[in-house]
């Protein structure tokens, strides 16, 4: 400890943390929805990173290792709060039930706003949504932060935008009136 490399180590960590701990922290509560979460999340990413920071720092794209260790951690935390939630609902359910997910129907009255339908859209779709439109990403950079191919970059994100519009788009009232067009009679009677 104490040598030369080594303090060139910690202080090229402590530049790289400064630099981009509050965007690997926006990236993780975009994906979680959790603020809380997100900052826990960017402290263990970071954390995860010293630990391998040799290698780390000696990456082509250090930034995007980050921004991986960061979509993996929060895929497993999203995980393990589904497997909580279900656990829960089959304790809570009442017997003979079924399956034990009985809900009741959506809230219509809730307004829809962004970061809940982002929460609605399966990992990888809101992955690829988050890192190509809020941090602005190209593709390639993108498929190097998820390990994923360019053309599943294109595919997800399309998908994942079409799907948060049709999330986004108001709700259209439950009776609407028809219009019927009649076309003019050519016998001269109206």
């Amino acid at each position: 400890m104490g040598t030369v490399v080594d303090d060139a180590a910690a202080t090229d960590f402590h530049a790289f943390f400064e630099a981009h701990y509050a965007e690997l922290a926006r990236f993780a509560h975009l994906l979680t929805g959790e603020l809380d979460a997100a900052d826990d999340l960017a402290a263990d990413a970071l954390t995860a990173l010293w630990h391998r920071w040799d290698r780390v720092r000696d990456a082509d794209h250090p930034m995007a290792y980050a921004r991986g260790v960061v979509a993996n951690l929060a895929r497993t935390r999203i995980r393990s709060a589904v497997r909580e939630r279900r656990r829960i609902a089959l304790f809570w359910a009442p017997r003979g039930s079924g399956d034990g997910y009985a809900a009741d129907g959506p809230d219509v009255s809730a307004v829809v706003d962004v970061q809940g339908a982002l929460r609605r859209l399966p990992f990888r779709k809101r992955a690829c949504v988050v890192l190509r439109h809020a941090f602005d990403l190209s593709e390639r950079d993108t498929s190097l932060v998820l390990g994923i191919s360019v053309g599943t970059v294109k595919s997800q994100t399309s998908r994942g935008v079409a799907e948060l519009q049709r999330l986004l788009e108001p709700e259209e009232p439950a009776a609407r009136v028809r219009v019927a067009v009649v076309p003019p009679r050519t016998d001269g009677r109206r």
